[in-house]
């Protein structure tokens, strides 16, 4: 029968905040904001993309470099999806980049900077759960998944039905979004520098 201990103890707040919270905190500390505010769309393009870059290669790609199309590119879906939450889109984010308002500059880049860091979580938690639930046993898969959603059932959202680890057990990925969306909304991991 397999234990959660280890999978639990990979996925506590405070490990994954000093694995891969902190690494993206301090990425996004240290990048060097000239202005709170843009003259131009193409020089707010020009700043999101180079800060991407600046921060995909610190703590994604560990060294790979993105061409400026594709990192302006990734960062503007990136503030497009987090923007839409907010009731807003692109125009918005460079609303506020060009006059300054809801922190400008600096809170675009902060949202670039916690979408990347919540795609690491997902991806950290997904590396989590392949390396500690073996996929070769429909009963150990059932079984871990049943326990992981008791530990964290607090945490997950409603639509995780507790009483069918079944339906997790071949495809876990549904139940990893809810645990990382419950970390986003309860978690000092996620929390604005």
């Amino acid at each position: 029968m397999p234990s959660i201990t280890g999978l639990i103890h990979e996925l506590d707040e405070r490990t994954i905040a000093q694995r891969v919270g902190l690494p993206h905190d301090e990425t996004r500390m240290r990048y060097p904001l000239r202005s709170n505010t843009v003259t131009s769309f193409d020089e707010f393009s020009g700043t999101i993309g180079d800060y991407y870059n600046y921060h995909f290669t610190a703590c994604v790609s560990r060294g790979g470099h993105l061409s400026r199309s594709e990192a302006s590119g990734r960062a503007k879906e990136l503030l497009e999806k987090e923007y839409r939450r907010r009731n807003g889109d692109i125009v918005t984010a460079y609303n506020d980049a060009h006059d300054g308002t809801n922190g400008g500059m600096r809170v675009v880049l902060d949202t670039i900077a916690e979408g990347l860091k919540a795609d690491s979580v997902e991806r950290y938690t997904r590396d989590a759960f392949d390396r500690h639930v073996a996929p070769n046993s429909w009963e150990d898969k059932v079984d871990i998944i049943r326990q992981f959603i008791a530990f964290c059932g607090p945490l997950l959202s409603s639509s995780v039905s507790a009483g069918q680890p079944e339906r997790y057990a071949h495809n876990y990925q549904e139940l990893i979004k809810a645990y990382v969306d419950g970390l986003q909304r309860a978690s000092s991991v996620f929390r604005r520098l």
